[in-house]
């Protein structure tokens, strides 16, 4: 990008000598594992947020209703869908503890989901500062570092971060991702999108019968 100095010369005018800086600035300072590590739990957490939609897809679409409910439930289950599309994930964590409660026949009782409710919120308190924290500080002598993030409530991240923590944050996303999916498929249903075992939740009609 070409750059203007502006037409009032300011003292000591600088710019970033790009071509100087090392190669693959500003990851530079932390090991390819590492940045598998980290890549693979990012992943993970998206993974983590499209199973939560597709659940509240799946608990929304089987609950049952009365027939004074269904017309004013229809009209929002629209909404509630396109929400679980784009919602980050603590959001995504209401929706879905809603979305099991309200169900005629939980597949959990009450302190197993608020236990998995629990662990969820747990990891999505971890998942902002894992996306969108800046890693500019070295590892230290074991590998550690402390990513840059700050919250919305100005709370500063302080855990140090190595592979061994990312790989076991990512395994624990993962396993949430399976119990989440677990208590759809308790109910005898398919998983949304899977080719499980289950009675499919949504059929698509064959446009040449």
């Amino acid at each position: 990008m070409e750059v203007r100095l502006p037409q009032e010369e300011a003292p000591n005018p600088h710019i970033v000598n790009f071509e100087a800086l090392p190669p693959s600035f500003p990851t530079h300072r932390h090991s390819v594992e590492f940045w598998e590590g980290l890549g693979r739990l990012v992943a993970t957490f998206g993974f983590l947020e499209e199973i939560l939609g597709k659940a509240i897809f799946a608990f929304t679409a089987t609950r049952e209703y009365s027939e004074d409910e269904v017309e004013a439930e229809f009209e929002a289950w629209l909404p509630t869908l396109q929400r679980a599309l784009n919602e980050p994930l603590n959001p995504l964590v209401t929706a879905y503890s809603q979305a099991v409660r309200n169900h005629h026949a939980p597949p959990l009782d009450e302190a197993s989901l608020d236990e998995l409710v629990r662990q969820l919120r747990q990891v999505a308190t971890l998942r902002n500062a894992i996306c969108h924290g800046s890693w500019r500080q070295a590892p230290d002598s074991e590998g550690r570092s402390v990513p840059f993030y700050v919250d919305r409530r100005l709370g500063i991240f302080g855990d140090p971060i190595d592979l061994q923590y990312l790989q076991s944050l990512q395994r624990s996303v993962a396993e949430l991702a399976c119990d989440v999916m677990n208590t759809v498929t308790l109910l005898g249903w398919q998983f949304p999108g899977s080719k499980g075992l289950g009675e499919p939740i949504f059929a698509r009609r064959d446009t040449n019968s």
